[in-house]
Formats: structure tokens, sequence, C-alpha cells
């Protein structure tokens, strides 16, 4: 350390060490390698031949960096352009996807053009439970606002699905407490549903649909595939979370897949006057329920189609099949005399009878073998005018042994019956025709005064129609657009045959008729009344009736044909007291909305003139008048205490609503609500009767 010191510099022990290992520097018997400062590929330094080798390597890695880049653009020009549709479509389908939507379902009109069913936009209610943090405080809070339980609600969102139906077509109210809340999860969504605005308005005609929108009965299900709307695919946005932001279609794509509308041959304002006094007509008789058709015969339209009890399609949940069910054209039964004049008819065409051919009626009761035939009066000796006149039907069961069950069943076939109408409506019974060959003696004898065989009114209808034109059997018409299927028109009477019945069925309303009730004063009129026992499910025939009157008005050329049934009434059985009021009544007010009523007064608008009865005293038909004048507010009760029950039935009817008839009596003692009061639209006013003053 001393002669480091003394040369001038200082080491270290570090510095010392080093210094034993420079380079050239012996070391344990070794002399180290000079170190080199120089860069491996220096060209200053390195030789010709060191960089000749290093070439190779230099062109080796330039080629892998060129492959492994022209593989890098291979693969992306495959994935572009090979993969490039496939690997969108997958990255569309987790942002988009595609849902069928279905377009509105067509519209019903009358023949006026009034709507009577369509299809509105409505609210539903879903959940996302997935996206609820509370799931029991959502449910207590949705439970008042949908009218449910909170465990009925909780019940709902427990599932482990992503979606739930919470309430669907919700009414406004409902729509605007669920967007006033702001539940997380709870959305709303619009579908179309079905609204009938006329309400009870021949709902059994009508019929209704599901919640999707699918016909479940009535029109609605014979015509669903023209009314229902197409199907179209809506490409569907989606956010990370799967909820919809916005659907591609157009208000155009919307109005291309809409159904195809109805036209019907019914005329609202007729069906109207046919549903109020049908519903008359089996209330004040205490029936089980009936039917009534309104048929112009310049074209043989239906102008009314109306069953009672009543059904209301908006709400055809609360109704059981046995009222929403299209019983006039379901329901075949035996209609008892109203079946005479084709007896006639046919017996004048073959030629067996004219009309002044006697026959003696046994004075009431003609024993065929073990059977009894009676008639409500003991008749001798009649001609075959006033066997229809009387509806005798010994005379009848008379005319068809003289005529022979073959030519008599060769009739009714001809004129349809044991056949559908070809209306088309679902469920269309033929009604029940055994061929001639199964027929005894006894069953032509009960056929020629209309029983041992079935028909449904629309049958019964069409046949008369046959007499009313001349003779010309053709279809009944139900809808207008779409145009029915054509059905060509069948000769079946001569017109001095059908114009002969046709007198002879005026002579059914005349003054010692059966159908007097049937009269118009300044109309000549012609008709058949109709009393036919009901077949009981063990056989024979019970103690339950069908009572029935067919009219048709002016007879000397009819325009109009009406029919009501009552079936099971029990005040009265026959169908010249049940049922023949209830057609003149009827055929009153058509004629006056349709033009032709003669210019003379009626006696009485409840029917004086035809049934001297309480309700039409003059101080309760002016309290009738008075309080009908007054304009009805809508969903309020009218004022119908002191009114007949026929007045009180028609102003509720008017209103859209029939009320339940409590107690005996003629006239309305209380009612529920009372007058100038709301009702819910769920529910039906409620009437207590009493007996007429003076009366007991």
């Amino acid at each position: 350390m001393r002669k480091a010191m003394a040369n001038g510099r200082r080491t270290t022990p570090r510095r010392e060490k080093a210094e034993k290992t420079r380079p050239g520097k012996v070391r344990n018997g070794y002399r180290s390698k000079p170190f080199s400062a120089r860069l491996p590929f220096s060209a200053d330094r390195e030789s010709p031949a060191a960089v000749r080798s290093a070439r190779p390597r230099i062109i080796i890695v330039a080629v892998c960096f060129a492959l492994l880049w022209g593989a890098l653009w291979l693969r992306a020009l495959h994935v572009q352009v090979v993969d490039g549709p496939e690997l969108a479509a997958k990255a569309r389908k987790q942002h988009l996807t595609s849902l069928t939507a279905t377009g509105p379902r067509g519209n019903i009109f009358d023949r006026t053009g009034r709507a009577m069913a369509k299809s509105v936009e409505l609210y539903s209610v879903f959940a996302r439970p997935l996206e609820m943090a509370d799931r029991e405080a959502t449910a207590d809070a949705l439970a008042p606002i949908l009218d449910r339980t909170p465990g009925q609600v909780r019940r709902l969102l427990a599932g482990r699905s992503g979606f739930v139906w919470l309430d669907r077509k919700v009414s406004d109210r409902v729509a605007a407490a669920i967007r006033a809340a702001r539940l997380d999860g709870v959305y709303l969504t619009t579908e179309y549903g079905r609204q009938y605005p006329n309400k009870y308005l021949a709902g059994q005609l009508l019929g209704f649909v599901g919640l999707d929108e699918q016909g479940l009965s009535g029109l609605e299900l014979a015509y669903d595939k023209h009314l229902a709307g197409k199907n179209i695919r809506l490409q569907v946005q989606r956010d990370a979370k799967g909820n919809v932001l916005r659907f591609d279609h157009s208000v155009d794509d919307v109005a291309s897949i809409r159904g195809g509308d109805i036209t019907l041959t019914i005329d609202a304002h007729v069906q109207l006057m046919a549903q109020e006094e049908l519903a008359k007509a089996v209330t004040e008789s205490g029936g089980k329920q009936g039917g009534c058709l309104v048929v112009d015969l310049e074209n043989n339209d239906i102008l009314a189609w109306a069953q009672y009890p009543f059904f209301n399609p908006n709400d055809y949940e609360r109704y059981g099949q046995a009222v929403w069910r299209n019983s006039l054209a379901i329901d075949a039964l035996e209609m008892g005399s109203t079946m005479k004049p084709f007896l006639m008819a046919a017996a004048l065409q073959e030629g067996v009878i004219e009309r002044d051919t006697l026959f003696f009626c046994e004075n009431g009761r003609f024993k065929i073998g073990r059977n009894s035939i009676r008639d409500t009066h003991e008749y001798g000796w009649l001609p075959a005018h006033k066997v229809l006149r009387y509806s005798s039907n010994i005379g009848s069961a008379k005319i068809g042994m003289t005529m022979g069950k073959k030519t008599y069943h060769g009739y009714l076939d001809r004129l349809g019956f044991g056949r559908k109408t070809g209306l088309g409506l679902p469920g269309e019974s033929p009604g029940i025709l055994r061929p001639p060959g199964a027929w005894r003696e006894i069953d032509l004898v009960t056929a020629s005064f209309g029983q041992g065989f079935s028909a449904t009114l629309p049958q019964l209808a069409r046949a008369f129609s046959c007499l009313a034109n001349q003779g010309v059997l053709r279809p009944l018409s139900l809808v207008k657009n779409p145009e029915p299927k054509a059905e060509d028109a069948v000769r079946i009477f001569s017109p001095e045959v059908a114009q002969e019945v046709l007198a002879m069925m005026s002579e059914v309303v005349e003054e010692d008729g059966t159908g007097t009730r049937a009269r118009i004063a300044g109309m000549q009129v012609g008709g058949k009344t109709g009393t036919a026992q009901k077949a009981s499910p063990n056989g024979g025939y019970g103690k339950e009736y069908v009572a029935t009157f067919l009219g048709l008005l002016p007879i000397e050329k009819p325009r109009y044909l009406i029919v009501v049934l009552v079936d099971e009434p029990q005040k009265s059985h026959y169908g010249g007291v049940v049922a023949a009021p209830a057609f003149r009544e009827i055929a009153v007010k058509t004629l006056a909305y349709k033009g032709g009523l003669p210019d003379m007064p009626v006696a009485c608008e409840n029917g004086a003139a035809r049934q001297p009865s309480p309700a039409c005293k003059p101080e309760e038909l002016a309290i009738a008048k008075a309080k009908a004048a007054v304009p009805a507010t809508e969903g309020m009760a009218p004022d119908v205490v002191g009114l007949p029950l026929r007045k009180a039935i028609e102003l509720f009817a008017s209103r859209g609503t029939m009320p339940v008839v409590k107690g005996e009596g003629e006239v309305v003692a209380r009612q529920e609500p009372a007058a100038g009061r709301a009702w819910k639209e769920a529910s039906e006013p409620t009437l207590w009767l009493e007996a007429a003053k003076g009366k007991g």
C-alpha cells in the first residue's frame, strides 16, 4: 500500500483485484484473452467470411417473418370473405333477434258500416324477475295494481324464468299505475285485443276470441282464417341485459299484415229491437231461453239473429257454455205446428187436396192403433184451409196419411230439413229427419203436425222463405263480404200453390185464428203458431213445450219474415200467446225503421189491442212515455219503478244490459241500482216485481 501511495495513486482492495485480472496478465498460470468492445457484426472489424456465414441466417429469419405475415393476411382474408357472413350473423345475434308478430285482426261490420267487433291496442304487463333486487317488495307493490294478492304475484315471480306475464290486455288505469310505480323488472308492452263496442248485441252470433286473438266461437271462429292478422318477422334490438331497445318495422308493415274485414247482413238497429222484444217475451212467460230471426225476403238477408239470455263477448269468461253457445244454429228442436204450412203446400202441389177439401177431425180425439191424437178444441168437419187456421192436429194427420210418407218426406228433404243451411257457422246442426223407410204410420202422423223430426230456427226460416218467394227455395245470407259461395235457387212449389198457402196463413191471424195477437192494424199479416212438446231424454215427451210464431208481412207480397221461439215457457205454452205478441212488436218497429208502416194509429204501444193487460192502462202508458223521454246518461240506471215489466226491460236493453227479474207480478216495485245511479259494467241490474194495482 505504501508503494502504491508512493506512486501517487490510491488503491482499494477491489481495484487491486480488478488490476490483477486485466487482459494480458498471467493468473493461475494462464493468460487471459484480450477483451474486445466490437459489435458482433461490425463490418469494419469482421472478415468477409464471417459476413458470408451470417447471411443465410438473416434470409431464413426474413422468410419466416414474410411467411408469418402472409399467413396472417390469408387468415384475415378468409375470416373477412369466407367466414364473414356467418361471423357477422353471430355478432348481430348477440344484439338483434327476430320475433314473430301478428297483425291486428280484421273488423266485423253490420250492413250499415257500424263496427260490431274490432281490434284495438291494449297494454300487457310482464316482468323479468332476474332484474329485481327485491322480489317480495315488488310483489307487494304490484298486488293492489293488478287486483291480486301479494302471494299470487310472488308465485309468479318466484321461478327462474327470465320472463313472465303478470297480466295481459289491462285497462288504461292499470297501465298508468304500472308506469307511475316505476318498478325494476316490470314492463309494459302493447298487444292487440278484441273489442265488441255494442256489448250484448248479437253476442252469440259474433262469438269471441282468446287471449292470442284466435277465434273460439261464432263468426269469429267460422271466419278465423279470413279475420286473423298475418304474421311478420320483426328485428328486435336488445341491450347487454337483453332488454328490447327498438323494433325494426314501419307502420306500413302493420297495415299490410292486418286481417280481412267482414260485412254482415245484420242491421244493428233491427238486431237491438229484436233482442228487446225477445227478452220481454222470455221473461214475461217465465221461459228458459229464446231465439228470433228477422229476414229481408228481397234477397234473403238475415237482419237480426237474436238470442236470450244475452251474452257480452267482452267478458266471455263470466258466462257458461249454455249462454255463449250459438244455440240458434246448434240446437235442433221439434217445431210443432209451424210445420203445417209445408204439409198443405205439398198436398196442394201433389193434387191430393184442394183448399176446400173436407176432413173429419173426430171431435177432438183420433185413435191410431194404441196412440191417440188430440186437438185443443172438438172440431168436426173442417175444410183444408181451416185445418191450418185452427191448427188441427187430427186434420193435419189425415192430410199426411192421404199423401203418404214417401211423398211428404220428399218435400221435407227438398226444403232442406235434415241438412245444414250452408251458413257455415261452427257446430251447426243439420237437424234430424229419418229416412222414409224408418217411418211407421204413427211417425207419418206426428210428422204431419211437426213432431218426430227436428230443425233449427234458420232451417225453418229458409223453408218459409220458399213460400214467400213464390215457391223458390233460396239460401239465407248472413255475410255480405266476403261473398259466400253461391247456391242455386230451386223451385219446390208452383207460384199458385205458394200463394194459396200464404192466403191460408193470413187466416191464422184472423179473429178466430190461433195467431190473433200477431195482427197489425192496417196491414195484412200471415203466420203460423207452433206449440210443440219437447222430447224427453229418456224417450217419449215430457211436460215442457216450445212456443213459436213465424210471420210474413205484408202477406200479399212478403218483404219480411220474422220467427220468434220461446223455450219452456211456464205461464202459457201456446205460440199464439207467448211468441205472437213479440212478433208483432218487432214487425211494427222494423216497418217504422225501414219504412212501410201503415199510416194508422195503433191502440197501445204495449199491445192492448191484442191482449188486454194491466200493463196497458193509460196512466201506466203515460208514465212509461214520460220516463222513456228522459235522456239517459251512459251507464246510468233508468227510472223504471212503477213501469210494466216489458217497458222496464226495453229501457235497460236500450242501454246495453239486461236486468235480473225477481218476484211475481207485472209492475216493477223496486230496482237496484236506483234511478240515476251507475252500475258496474260487469254486473246486472235487478228488478223486483209486484202485482198490478187492483189485481188480486
